[in-house]
């Protein structure tokens, strides 16, 4: 008898144009090896490495205590969105709509709502590049093209005003800025943003997303400059933040964003039929986060300037490798093309393999990554000061692939 052959489920073809965040997969590598006992220092994953703050955690647990077991509004608890808007006046003097503001179980989720609502095959989306593999990865699965805005070192990694509105055309729905940028760590100066602004007054069909997760990690007095504050464009604004970074609440899940008025109902639909609401312990933790103490970002922040330090100096110390001294997030980008390895993700993959030290190529974040690998100094800097030693020991003795 011929045996019945099996049936192999397929998803429909929009599936296999999905990518993925390649951090995750160096996460997964790394976790292996040192399974199988190997010393791994993960300079890959962009994780604060400090645990959320102890008032946060009571926070959460006072409100499970208290019984807050069920769904919430799909758009996030009242005294939460209260809560957002009252921050953003307070950090940047901007009054925000509460009735506006979306609460979201991490910040991926509005750039996927914002790229899935907008994009669609004949559509364009401006995106930057080396930027979040996620924006790429959802502007094509929505069969809509894909058009990288170039991020310079020569530019100090910030966006060309002039060569981004360079790159629209009638066909673009959405344009995507990041600043502070991931994996670049590169912030856009206030008077490249407002030409931009300004230029953006002849292209009245770009509405525009705003990726502002990194907006308090700044340094050498960098000030942050919100889209927010440009009511010219408010709109058409779609603005992305969140409590993973600022407040070290990655595994939470929890972003926040705000949607013009032609967008939110659409959002608040999309809630309800995704994931009808956010876990809702987490949100009370959230809204003891933006009402609370802020030492604990203070503190934190003043850490990771010293890592920065740490990081530059040691890389550009390393053979082949120069460094841009990043001025916000918490990532640097070293230019690698000075080791000799064409490829900046087979260096990355044998740094790992062979010295134990989780990196990123730059491939991972674009076309315009290939020379550069990212390294996150969200790690401890004894660790760092380890991995230094570990890259310096592998140029210098191992042969270039």
């Amino acid at each position: 008898m011929t045996p019945t052959a099996r049936f192999r489920p397929q998803p429909i073809a929009a599936f296999n144009r999905i990518g993925e965040e390649n951090a995750f997969a160096v996460l997964a590598r790394a976790a292996a090896l040192a399974a199988q006992g190997r010393d791994i220092i993960n300079l890959g994953i962009g994780q604060p490495d400090f645990a959320t703050p102890e008032h946060i955690v009571e926070a959460a647990i006072k409100a499970l205590r208290d019984g807050h077991h069920g769904y919430t509004p799909s758009v996030g608890i009242e005294p939460l969105r209260l809560a957002v808007a009252a921050d953003v006046h307070r950090r940047f003097a901007v009054e925000i709509d509460p009735g506006r503001v979306v609460i979201v179980p991490g910040g991926k989720v509005t750039m996927f709502s914002a790229i899935l609502m907008l994009g669609e095959p004949g559509a364009e989306i401006l995106y930057p590049d080396p930027g979040f593999p996620i924006y790429r990865s959802m502007i094509e699965f929505t069969g809509a093209t894909p058009v990288p805005v170039p991020i310079r070192e020569a530019n100090g990694f910030a966006f060309s005003a002039e060569e981004t509105l360079s790159l629209i055309t009638p066909a673009t729905r959405l344009l995507i800025l990041n600043s502070p940028a991931n994996p670049t760590g590169g912030v856009t100066p206030k008077a490249e943003i407002d030409k931009l602004v300004a230029g953006l007054a002849e292209h009245p069909q770009v509405v525009i997303l705003s990726d502002e997760i990194y907006d308090q990690f700044l340094f050498d007095g960098e000030a942050h400059t919100t889209l927010l504050a440009y009511p010219e464009i408010r709109d058409r604004l779609i603005l992305l933040n969140g409590w993973s970074k600022t407040y070290a609440m990655t595994g939470w899940r929890l972003g926040w964003s705000l949607w013009p008025e032609g967008l939110y109902d659409p959002m608040r639909k999309l809630a309800v039929n995704a994931w009808s609401c956010v876990n809702a312990p987490a949100q009370f933790a959230a809204l003891a986060a933006l009402t609370g103490p802020q030492d604990c970002v203070g503190a934190m922040l003043a850490e990771f300037e010293r890592r920065r330090r740490i990081v530059v100096e040691g890389l550009n110390a390393l053979p082949g490798i120069s460094c841009a001294t990043p001025r916000g997030a918490f990532y640097a980008f070293p230019n690698v093309a000075g080791t000799g390895w064409k490829s900046a993700k087979k260096l990355a993959s044998a740094l790992l393999d062979e010295t134990g030290v989780a990196t990123i190529g730059g491939p991972d974040f674009g076309v315009h990554g290939e020379g550069y690998i990212r390294l996150s100094y969200a790690n401890s800097a004894e660790n760092i000061l380890r991995a230094l030693e570990r890259m310096g020991r592998f140029l210098n003795e191992r042969p270039i692939a």
